[in-house]
């Protein structure tokens, strides 16, 4: 099984004017718009609807805090942050470091500037490294607090319960968990050597038969150096 086998595009989804009605208070920018159309039309609608929920979530943690962010880049980096599960995100890196390239010359081909363009490729290539992204710019730390809470992670917490169940009854989840499993054990047996520093190390060396990841033990003892 392929990763294009497991995320074949589709769109069966809420479009951007179904979303707003039940969300008014979301931003809603050209940008904003062009991404949400560019995920909608690559992503198959289990994880379309996992990227659309992030936003949500992130953008729900945001209006909470009382330090400005930009709510653009956190929109961006939220609905763009899994293109590296996609075939159009195909590449040698680990799957958030080619959905970040994606993503970075998406914006900026919209004119982003570099730093804002830097941030939306920092927030979805630490997307699901909370011991960094959290203490990274307001942008990252919403963006990956926001996708953490469709896991039962990141900012889950912050969020009321019926808040939480008011997005998924909009955006359903569609047999999310298993789906994910899918991709990542796809991943894992197409491209292994891109996995063995991520979180789908685990699922290869579960499920993967002959999956062995290297050992940074032997690694460094076997390093060039004399002592």
């Amino acid at each position: 099984m392929s990763i294009a086998d497991v995320i074949a595009p589709g769109s069966v989804t809420l479009s951007y004017g179904q979303l707003r009605d039940r969300f008014a208070d979301l931003a809603e920018t050209p940008a904003i718009l062009k991404a949400f159309e560019f995920a909608r039309t690559r992503m198959s609608p289990v994880l379309f609807n996992h990227v659309t929920r992030s936003w949500i979530f992130a953008a729900k943690i945001g209006a909470r805090r009382a330090e400005p962010f930009d709510a653009e880049i956190v929109a961006v980096t939220t609905l763009l942050h899994d293109m590296g599960f996609t075939a159009h995100g195909e590449g040698l890196h680990r799957f958030e470091v080619n959905g970040a390239n994606v993503a970075r010359a998406f914006v900026r081909d919209l004119g982003f500037d570099d730093r804002r363009a830097q941030l939306v490729w920092d927030g979805i290539a630490l997307h699901v490294t909370h011991s960094i992204s959290l203490f990274k710019e307001t942008e990252v730390a919403l963006s990956s607090r926001g996708i953490g809470v469709d896991f039962g992670v990141g900012g889950y917490a912050m969020l009321d319960p019926a808040e939480i169940a008011a997005v998924i009854d909009a955006v359903p989840r569609l047999d999310f968990k298993r789906e994910f499993a899918g991709c990542a054990i796809a991943m894992a047996t197409r491209q292994p050597e891109s996995t063995y520093d991520t979180f789908i190390r685990d699922f290869g060396e579960r499920y993967v038969p002959g999956y062995r990841a290297p050992s940074w033990v032997d690694a460094i003892a076997a390093g060039p150096f004399a002592e």
